[in-house]
């Protein structure tokens, strides 16, 4: 809890719900975050500490006690402020499909902007209304396509999966050993044990490497579009 007794979920809620509360006029919520995010996005979340935030801030670690009471609580707080306002899908014509490819570019380019985040949002944890948006929008474009409650949220959340694990070569993807300088070679040098893996790499030549992002999406895309085509011609 904060020195006002206000917990973690409530911090979350009250960025977009009225002004930042202030322990002295130069100092709020938003500029805390805003300066972690910085450190984080340059470094790392593993750069981000209270003292590395407050001295970018020019301000005593304590400071920094009156707005966030840890640094879990900072880590939360940047996720929703670095998440933003999710896209307004009712605006894209076309169905469910563009929607989604849309929902989930936007969001994969967000994480790119800020590549601490998938670190920062995995396990259990306070969310809030901006990161839960972008769950909210995602199911709404599912409306409508004849699946059910369940199975909306899972589309969404194996797209959500598919972005986490193509973000970056660091981040468990589909493809690690084609980008790694050191792993592809050991590969490389040993055919007769990894035949199959050395011929793909050879195919794969210079053709740009996107960690499997676009091959991804239009499988997973797919995949969902021939169950939609199937609760249809039941129902019909």
């Amino acid at each position: 809890m904060t020195d006002d007794g206000t917990n973690s979920g409530e911090l979350l809620w009250d960025l977009d719900e009225g002004p930042a509360r202030k322990a002295r006029p130069t100092l709020t919520v938003d500029r805390i975050a805003k300066a972690a995010t910085t450190i984080a996005d340059a470094d790392g979340l593993t750069a981000v500490s209270m003292q590395n935030v407050a001295t970018k801030l020019d301000v005593t670690k304590m400071a920094l006690y009156r707005h966030v009471a840890s640094k879990a609580e900072l880590v939360a707080v940047m996720t929703e402020t670095a998440v933003g306002t999710p896209p307004n899908l009712k605006e894209i014509r076309g169905g469910w499909r563009p929607k989604l490819e849309l929902w989930a570019q936007e969001m994969r380019r967000t994480w790119q902007r800020h590549p601490w985040i998938p670190a920062a949002t995995a396990g259990s944890r306070v969310t809030g209304p901006r990161e839960i948006g972008w769950t909210e929008v995602a199911v709404g474009a599912l409306e409508g396509t004849g699946l059910d409650g369940a199975e909306r949220m899972d589309a969404v959340f194996l797209l959500s999966g598919h972005i986490r694990n193509t973000q970056s070569p660091t981040t468990a993807g589909t493809q690690p050993w084609s980008l790694d300088r050191t792993l592809n070679p050991m590969i490389s040098a040993r055919p007769e044990r990894f035949p199959s893996l050395v011929a793909a790499a050879a195919s794969v030549g210079n053709a740009p490497k996107d960690n499997g992002w676009e091959f991804g999406l239009i499988r997973i895309l797919d995949g969902i579009a021939k169950l939609i085509a199937t609760r249809r011609r039941t129902k019909a």
